[in-house]
């Protein structure tokens, strides 16, 4: 039998060889990383962080009838680019904050129906009942086939049909240009009548848009508005209806080098020469 000291020895050289054991195997024997989708031949699974949510309307993204907000977007340029009111676009979008939009976040620029059809290549006609009807390639050869009588229907008044005027007197400072310039600069003096160039509803009135100073945007139907930045005052409300030749601000700086109107004819949101449809002077 060991003495007392001997057994109390033992042991102490027992516990400590057990905790040099147990730190060595955490610091040198770590387990390996065991890959069970891989083993059994499955692809591996991705663990998203909870807090990185996909952006509204991701799944829509590239579709027909819809946009993905980019770098110094705002949902004002975006209704300007695409010839929509902004607050359609927000409504089509079930935006909860109109003055708030993400990069990447993907937006419907387009009615609803019209979105829809955009996807399936249906085009949608006016019939003289009043109702719309789907009228695809094989629709429109059923008809062909049944009645080889021609049909004529009185053709609807093209939104190109405008009466356009000058929305200033004064001298054109810059030209239309794609890249440069997309619209006219109109020189003039500070406080210079600004008119509407047709008749149409304001469908925007601030200076939200950078680089437009005080601004204000005109419906005229489903294909045109028009712009009039740089203005000093502002002289109509959102909503509004204005009549062709209506004052509806001032000329101004606001946002400019010097005192000119900038406007713009934009044609299903793009930018096209308004010396084209305003008349000769």
């Amino acid at each position: 039998m060991f003495g007392l000291s001997a057994r109390l020895s033992l042991v102490f050289v027992v516990v400590i060889s057990g905790v040099l054991a147990g730190c060595g195997s955490r610091t040198l024997n770590r387990a390996p990383v065991e890959d069970r989708g891989a083993r059994m031949g499955q692809p591996e699974s991705v663990v998203m962080d909870p807090a990185v949510q996909q952006l509204p309307g991701f799944e829509n993204a590239g579709k027909p009838g819809y946009y993905t907000v980019k770098p110094g977007d705002t949902l004002i340029r975006i209704g300007l680019e695409h010839g929509q009111v902004a607050r359609d676009i927000a409504r089509w979008s079930n935006l909860e904050n109109p003055n708030r939009i993400e990069v990447g976040q993907v937006l419907r620029v387009v009615p609803p129906v019209a979105a829809i059809n955009a996807a399936s290549g249906v085009v949608t006609k006016p019939v003289t009942s009043g109702t719309a009807i789907p009228v695809t390639g094989a629709t429109a050869s059923a008809a062909t086939a049944a009645s080889s009588a021609p049909v004529s229907t009185p053709a609807p008044a093209g939104d190109d049909d405008i009466d356009w005027i000058w929305p200033t007197n004064g001298t054109v400072l810059a030209g239309f240009d794609e890249v440069k310039n997309k619209g006219l600069d109109i020189g003039g003096v500070a406080g210079d009548p600004v008119v509407a160039a047709a008749d149409g509803r304001v469908v925007y009135v601030g200076a939200g848009l950078r680089g437009y100073g005080n601004l204000i945007i005109l419906k005229h139907n489903n294909t045109f508005l028009t712009a009039y930045a740089h203005n000093k005052t502002l002289l109509i409300k959102e909503d509004q209806s204005v009549r062709k030749g209506q004052k509806i601000a001032e000329m101004g700086s606001s946002d400019a080098d010097r005192v000119k109107l900038h406007f713009e004819v934009r044609r299903q949101g793009k930018p096209v020469d308004p010396a084209k449809y305003l008349p000769p002077r």
